[in-house]
């Protein structure tokens, strides 16, 4: 067996060791969600928690880990006797990024259940992390619907699974953890609200301790026993003290006074809805008896809405998360005050205390040493994307490109706007999303078949139809029906996919009107807004100068594309040949990832092409091996003046879609565009 990295040897991360801990405490927190960029000890932290985590009493041979003083009545394994139980450490359970739904929440003989009327359960990972750690690699990856599923299990504490009338309910207490690079998407707000806690995680830049990590990691590789035992001191010290701060934990009074600030603090910051006021509440009550107190202070309450509240402020996509800590502390300080407290009215206001505890240096109740400032380095929520740049900028390091031949200071986008509603036409059957039809595995039900493997969504009707004909020949005498494997019919369902929208953009010369590119920056911008709600891909490929480039990769990582976007220059020759071939590339790769995901390219262009060696033959080249591909397309013709040559409706004739005048490229005409092209074109074809 593996021996797990020592929780007590992660170097530094101090918030994430805070956080979860204290859902360790306190599971009522409601979990953590950690986002940060790939290698700063995520996953080593969450599955070097459970080893912390004190072992616990199930009732023996129980699949649900039922607790003997006090098992579910409702359990599938029930009822429980009363008899003594037995120990076993808690346990970490992994979902995968690729699990089904049968696989988290539990699966039923549907077979057997008709046949036999026996509730054949076989348990779900949700069962499996019952009183332990369920713990999401990825989460931002995970399809919507098992996101969905999980977080409701985590907010009820049970688990249900139905099937055509065949229902069984189990309990399902954990602790959830979830980890995720925002370079590979968002979760949606309505998702991130649901997890209690969020901790931005980030490499240290200090050279020792970037030693001491390596000098460690190292170490435990060598000799992982070794490393574990020489860890085992501080890591029992830790696992009592969470068992201290359990038994502490009812016993903590959360006051009128710190109730007031957490009520102040998330209507100043304009928070939507309850939930973080009650997450606050018990997320600093588990601080103050992390650190040992019976009495929930100020600078609990401080900690608590760095650890709670960051991620529920964003509003859309381009914002950043974060929180203005000097108004947290304007606002801890203006509330500070018990009700008990305030002066008599008839009395003279006295001066302000000076050590009012609402001004606090933010250590946080029970942090962790050398621990510092959740958002350091932050700069204020209220500054949006459109105020000096993105918000991602400072995270990204993408800096506005200038300089060279002809080249001309970056554009600013238009402001983004709600788009219309795009599809492509036809029935798909790409990942899940909200965007076009496509046959998937939820969705209304418009026929039957025959199952391919384990059954999964029962057709009752076409089950009980495919089954009558041969009752008498099977014997029937009873009232109930004989059902046998091939009676047995799954139901086709359609739903939602999500799509690839390719945009290819001539930001040459002739491309650079300021009018011209905000526009195209601005329906961009809309489009990639309406695909992280759609859970769609978009991509771009700009062509300028000596070549083309892709500007931005498919992604629904919008926080990225606003920065491509805004930095983006224009100058210099018109590429067009190369523009294309750029575009084939990048749809070539997309469909070797994910052949079943349709594409639409929308190219950019005055038609010109004066790059390259026989730049118009070679375009046309290329259009044709893009037409061949069979993506749906439309050229949107910038060619302007009193003498026009038409080179964009060749360039569309070759590409096998149409073309638009200039007069429809506006930022609120684009998307409709799109819209009609959609309609215009059949279900693209499928490269061999």
């Amino acid at each position: 067996m593996t021996t797990p990295y020592p929780f007590t040897a992660v170097v530094g991360q101090d918030d994430l060791r805070l956080a979860l801990l204290l859902n360790a405490v306190s599971p009522s927190v409601g979990g953590v969600l950690v986002r940060g960029e790939k290698g700063t000890a995520k996953s080593t932290a969450v599955r070097a928690l459970a080893a912390l985590m004190p072992e616990i009493e199930v009732v023996p041979g129980c699949r649900f880990s039922c607790d003997p003083a006090a098992p579910d009545a409702a359990c599938p394994d029930g009822p429980h006797g009363a008899g003594p139980g037995e120990c076993r450490p808690a346990r970490t359970v992994e979902l995968p990024v690729g699990a089904s739904e049968d696989r988290l929440v539990g699966s039923l003989d549907i077979e057997r259940a008709l046949a036999e009327g026996v509730k054949a359960f076989e348990p779900g990972l949700l069962a499996d992390a019952h009183r332990g750690v369920l713990y999401v690699d990825e989460v931002n990856l995970l399809h919507d619907h098992l996101v969905d599923l999980l977080l409701d299990a985590a907010a009820m504490g049970a688990s249900y699974v139905e099937r055509e009338g065949v229902s069984v309910r189990h309990a399902a207490r954990f602790l959830l953890v979830g980890t995720m690079n925002p370079e590979e998407g968002e979760l949606r707000p309505q998702l991130l609200d649901r997890f209690g806690l969020t901790v931005e995680v980030a490499a240290s830049r200090e050279p020792e301790q970037r030693v001491e990590v390596v000098r460690r990691r190292l170490a435990h590789d060598d000799d992982p026993a070794g490393f574990a035992a020489r860890w085992a001191e501080e890591e029992a010290a830790v696992r009592g003290r969470i068992v201290a701060a359990r038994a502490l934990l009812p016993r903590v009074r959360l006051g009128d006074g710190a109730l007031r600030q957490i009520a102040a603090t998330c209507a100043a910051f304009e928070v939507d809805g309850m939930r973080a006021d009650i997450v606050m509440a018990r997320t600093a009550t588990a601080l103050a008896a992390w650190a040992g107190r019976a009495e929930v202070l100020a600078e609990d309450v401080r900690q608590a809405a760095l650890l709670a509240l960051p991620h529920r402020r964003r509003r859309n996509p381009f914002d950043a998360p974060g929180l203005d800590e000097d108004r947290l502390d304007e606002t801890l300080e203006q509330f500070g005050g018990s009700p008990d407290d305030e002066p008599d009215p008839d009395d003279e206001p006295g001066p302000e205390d000076p050590d009012d505890p609402g001004g606090g240096d933010g250590g946080g109740g029970g942090k962790p040493d050398g621990g510092g400032d959740a958002d350091d380095g932050q700069s204020s929520p209220d500054a949006g994307p459109r105020d000096g740049g993105t918000a991602a900028e400072a995270d990204t390091g993408v800096q506005p490109r200038t300089g060279g031949a002809g080249e001309q200071a970056p554009v600013r986008a238009a402001e983004p706007f709600r788009t219309k509603v795009l599809s492509v036409p036809g029935v798909g059957e790409g990942a899940a999303g909200r965007r076009s039809r496509a046959r998937t595995e939820h969705g209304r039900t418009i026929g039957s078949r025959r199952p391919r493997g384990t059954l999964t969504r029962l057709h009752l009707a076409a089950t009980v139809q495919a089954a009558a004909p041969h009752q008498r020949a099977r014997g029937r005498s009873g009232p109930g029906l004989l059902v046998r494997r091939d009676d047995l019919r799954q139901s086709v369902r359609e739903g939602r996919e999500g799509n690839l929208v390719l945009f290819v953009v001539d930001a040459s010369g002739s491309m650079a009107a300021r009018q011209r590119m905000g526009a195209v920056k601005g329906a961009v911008l809309s489009l990639l807004l309406d695909a992280y709600q759609r859970r769609d891909k978009v991509g771009l490929v700009t062509f300028r100068g000596a070549g083309a480039e892709v500007a931005l990769p498919p992604t629904s990582s919008v926080d990225v594309a606003a920065v491509r976007l805004e930095s983006l220059p224009t100058g210099g020759r018109t590429p067009l040949a190369a523009g294309l071939l750029k575009a084939h590339e990048v749809l070539r790769v997309e469909r070797l990832r994910d052949p079943a995901r349709r594409a639409l390219l929308v190219v950019v262009t005055d038609g010109r092409a004066t790059g390259g060696p026989e730049p118009v033959a070679q375009s046309g080249r290329a259009a044709r091996l893009l037409a061949a591909g069979g993506a749906a397309s439309v050229v949107v013709d910038c060619e302007s003046g009193p003498v026009r040559l038409g080179l964009a409706g060749r360039l569309a004739g070759e590409l096998g879609g149409t073309a638009v005048a200039l007069d429809a490229l506006r930022a609120d005409a684009i998307t409709g565009l799109v819209r009609d092209v959609q309609g215009a074109h059949g279900a693209p074809r499928r490269a061999a």
